[in-house]
Parts: C-alpha cells; sequence; structure tokens
C-alpha cells in the first residue's frame, strides 16, 4: 500500500498536529487498506474493515457533492461516544484519522495536515 516513508510522514503529520489525541490512522483505497498507525492502548483485534467500508462511499459521495452551493468538499468528521474519526478523500485515495476530544480548529488543522500529505503523494 503505502511506502514506508508516506507513511512516517502522514504519520508525523498527524502526530504533529493533535499529539497525544491521535488514536489511529488509515490510508485506503477503493481495494485495499493499511492501517498506518494505532495507539497502544487501542486493540489491535479491532475489526477496522467495517470503517472503511463505511469511510469507502465517500468516494461515492464526493462525487455527489461537486457544484454544490456548499463549495468543494474538504473532510468529514464523525463524533463517537469514545473519540471522533476525521477523513480526508483525494482522486482514489483516502485517509481517516481517529482522535480522542478536540478543539473544532484542531480538525480542520488536522484534515489540513493529512491533505497536504496526500498531495506529495501525486507528485
Amino acid at each position: 500500500m503505502l511506502s514506508n516513508e508516506d507513511s512516517d510522514r502522514l504519520e508525523a503529520a498527524c502526530s504533529e498536529t493533535v499529539g497525544q489525541a491521535l488514536r489511529s490512522i488509515v490510508y485506503f483505497t477503493e481495494d485495499d487498506f493499511d492501517q498506518v498507525h494505532l495507539t497502544d492502548y487501542l486493540s489491535a483485534e479491532a475489526d477496522i474493515a467495517a470503517f472503511v467500508d463505511n469511510e469507502r462511499e465517500g468516494f461515492h459521495r464526493v462525487s455527489t457533492h461537486e457544484g454544490s452551493e456548499l463549495g468543494r468538499y474538504e473532510y468529514t468528521i464523525r463524533r463517537f461516544e469514545r473519540g471522533y474519526l476525521v477523513r480526508v478523500i483525494s482522486d482514489s485515495k483516502g485517509v481517516f484519522v481517529t482522535t480522542n476530544q478536540l478543539p473544532t480548529e484542531e480538525f480542520d488543522e488536522l484534515a489540513s495536515a493529512v491533505e497536504r500529505v496526500m498531495k506529495t503523494w501525486n507528485e
């Protein structure tokens, strides 16, 4: 999936942005996924495939919203009882990052950091 260098850049960008609030990072495409980061206190046995399948719906949703009066799609945020999920999609690639609670503006910073790293993959 991702090269070690790309994984390291993604993990560093997320970690620098949200610090100890970082829980996990998953890179995904239509066909595959790669867990880039998992915080020690989370179970490595968790079924992330179900989350990936759900977030893959975003590939279709992004194109559905093109030309909307809301403007260009930037990212999706989901709130759960014990954390948050931020999803960024660019072309045929996606990343979702799970975090502990953060101030709202930090989600913007996190999504921007992920997007900047993803842009380097297209170069």
